[in-house]
């Protein structure tokens, strides 16, 4: 999968998935643009790339800020020729907040960071990445759904909601860039090991059973890892993905497959 010389931006690029897509990517011979709010985290991620002879800057950036996504995008372009990738990964559980997640306890204000970052940020991305995109010969969005943007799960509300609403999303933005040949395709991750995976159990009133339901689905019996997604994310992200448009990706280690449990099969999950 050639992805040498391909430009990504990748927003959320200092942990988790980003971070782990950016290393990939750049080991591929990729131009890294790692974005996030975690200032350290993020410089820290760019020096390492650079040192170990990739190319990567960092740029700071709130999804929900429009002037720091626009600027963003220029940052972009005006340290690699150019955007090529848009892989919009930033993203919140309402677990991270802090509060009550129920419906009766919630605030309003978490509802709408959530849907903020999740969705608006992921459009305000798009539209702000469009007048490079449509330049490259081979550009591409990639969105971060989730095995919720599928189906429920408790204490996710806010959170499911935006990932249901980002999948759609991915099907208006393909039928409307199809045009400017610009493929836009989306991955629902099942559970990885992320921060966000981490808050969303140290949240739960009993985090060794949630974990347990989150892995205990798995026919791959594990947690997935940052790499499993990142290796999807630059297949969607090389030319040999290119009849590829308006997807929506499983990556779930088999957790949508089927209604039942690991215990089942006679198997248990890995810790």
């Amino acid at each position: 999968m050639s992805i040498e010389g391909l430009c990504f931006v990748i927003t959320g690029g200092a942990a988790g998935i980003g971070a782990g897509t950016a290393r990939l990517a750049a080991s591929r011979g990729a131009k890294v643009v790692v974005s996030d709010m975690n200032d350290a985290a993020g410089e820290a991620l760019a020096e390492e790339i650079n040192g170990s002879g990739g190319q990567a800057i960092y740029q700071h950036c709130d999804v929900t800020n429009e002037e720091q996504v626009e600027a963003l995008m220029k940052a972009a372009a005006d340290a690699f020729g150019g955007i090529d990738i848009v892989h919009n990964n930033a993203g919140i559980h309402e677990s991270m907040l802090g509060g009550d997640l129920s419906l009766d306890g919630m605030s309003r204000a978490t509802f709408e960071k959530v849907m903020g970052v999740n969705v608006t940020g992921a459009w305000l991305c798009a539209k702000y990445a469009l007048p490079y995109l449509r330049n490259s010969d081979n550009a591409s969005i990639i969105n971060a759904g989730s095995t919720s943007s599928l189906t429920g799960y408790p204490q996710c509300q806010a959170y499911g909601a935006s990932k249901g609403a980002i999948m759609q999303l991915t099907k208006m933005l393909a039928v409307d860039l199809a045009p400017d040949s610009i493929r836009v395709n989306c991955y629902c991750p099942g559970s990885i090991h992320t921060q966000i995976v981490d808050k969303f159990l140290e949240a739960a009133p009993d985090p060794k059973a949630m974990l347990n339901t989150m892995t205990q689905t798995h026919l791959i019996p594990r947690m997935g890892k940052p790499v499993d997604v990142a290796a999807l994310v630059c297949f969607l992200a090389s030319p040999e993905s290119e009849f590829v448009n308006g997807a929506v990706w499983g990556i779930d280690g088999g957790s949508l497959a089927w209604r039942g449990t690991l215990d089942v099969l006679g198997m248990e999950a890995e810790a």
